[in-house]
């Protein structure tokens, strides 16, 4: 067989497509591989470049072929579509992937170790539980307001519930079976949750560099746990603005004619990570604007200036960059760094 350069694998459930090409580009092969005859066909294979775009299943098999000694590059779908010639089949999803992946403008995805993949899977499971557990609640206000119950917002639900049925009489006989059954899910989820947050404790505690960045006002055990489990030290981001750009925090940008128009965040990159870090960013500023002596403070002057909203995405896009030095270098944070700085000068 020809020299082979890279390989496009279009992944799927049962049945994959390989296209294979040279260093002119020229195709050599494209094949059909069932989900038992991958690992064999490539460790057939001299070590070559595999492309494969980011979607699910795709780091594992990222991890198998680098062990075959194949050099794997994920990609995002949206670069790999744009090389899609034709109407789409997974011949030439496949051959695409493979001219994607020769391309240097082609940002590549790092291959996530399996530890990495664990800690990302702990963070949707508690995801997935709370948005489960404010289901139920929203459930258990709904039902009573139908009733002419209406609770008001930040209560403690379940004492207001018993609070109810106790006053409400024995009229309600179906509905407080339905009440006991839905408040003994929303017990169950919160003991999940809180199972859950005892593992991110345990994984806090024993890596470094969650240690590190928790110290960062508005970045916690979640999301510190979070980021590392996700980006690792952040090697693979050139500089700080390009890992707050991977998380959507930095503007969008529609520029033409020499004039610069900068829109919104562009909110790209993992939605999760960038909930968590505005949501810190929020509760920082929140605590600031309740103290006088933080009136010279540049967030509080910004929000001040351009709205609280803006200064609350602009602290966490400062939050971003300012993990991404410390996992990089391993400095801890220090709160009057800027000060001893204007002071030395």
């Amino acid at each position: 067989m020809e020299n082979i350069t890279v390989i496009g694998l279009d992944l799927a459930k049962n049945v994959f497509q390989a296209h294979g090409a040279n260093a002119q580009g020229r195709k050599i092969f494209s094949k059909k591989l069932k989900r038992a005859e991958v690992i064999a066909f490539f460790a057939a294979i001299p070590p070559c470049l595999v492309g494969m775009e980011a979607c699910c299943g795709a780091h594992e098999w990222g991890r198998q072929l680098q062990k075959l000694g194949h050099k794997v590059k994920l990609m995002a779908p949206h670069y790999v579509k744009a090389f899609v010639q034709g109407s789409k089949t997974d011949a030439r999803d496949a051959a695409a992937i493979s001219e994607a992946a020769v391309r240097e403008s082609i940002p590549a995805v790092p291959v996530r170790s399996r530890d990495s993949q664990q800690i990302q899977s702990i963070h949707r499971v508690r995801e997935a539980l709370s948005k489960q557990r404010t289901a139920t609640i929203n459930q258990l206000r709904g039902l009573l307001a139908e009733f002419g119950f209406v609770m008001p917002a930040r209560v403690k639900i379940r004492r207001e519930i018993v609070a109810w049925k106790t006053t409400s009489g024995q009229e309600f006989g179906y509905l407080n079976g339905l009440l006991d059954e839905l408040l003994t899910q929303l017990q169950q989820l919160e003991e999940s949750i809180g199972r859950i947050d005892k593992q991110l404790g345990q994984i806090l505690h024993d890596n470094a560099a969650c240690r590190l960045i928790e110290s960062v006002p508005g970045i916690g055990p979640i999301t510190a746990t979070a980021i590392v489990g996700r980006v690792g030290n952040a090697e693979n981001f050139k500089d700080s603005r390009k890992f707050a750009c991977a998380l959507g925090l930095t503007p969008r940008e529609h520029s033409s004619g020499g004039k610069q128009v900068l829109l919104g965040i562009s909110k790209r990159g993992d939605g999760y990570l960038r909930k968590l870090l505005v949501h810190g960013a929020r509760a920082v500023l929140n605590a600031k604007l309740k103290k006088a002596e933080n009136a010279d403070d540049w967030v509080v002057k910004l929000a001040q200036r351009r709205g609280h909203n803006i200064a609350v995405c602009a602290l966490a896009a400062k939050n971003a960059r300012r993990v991404w030095a410390m996992l990089r270098t391993g400095e801890v944070f220090r709160s009057d760094y800027a000060l001893a700085n204007n002071a030395n000068a």
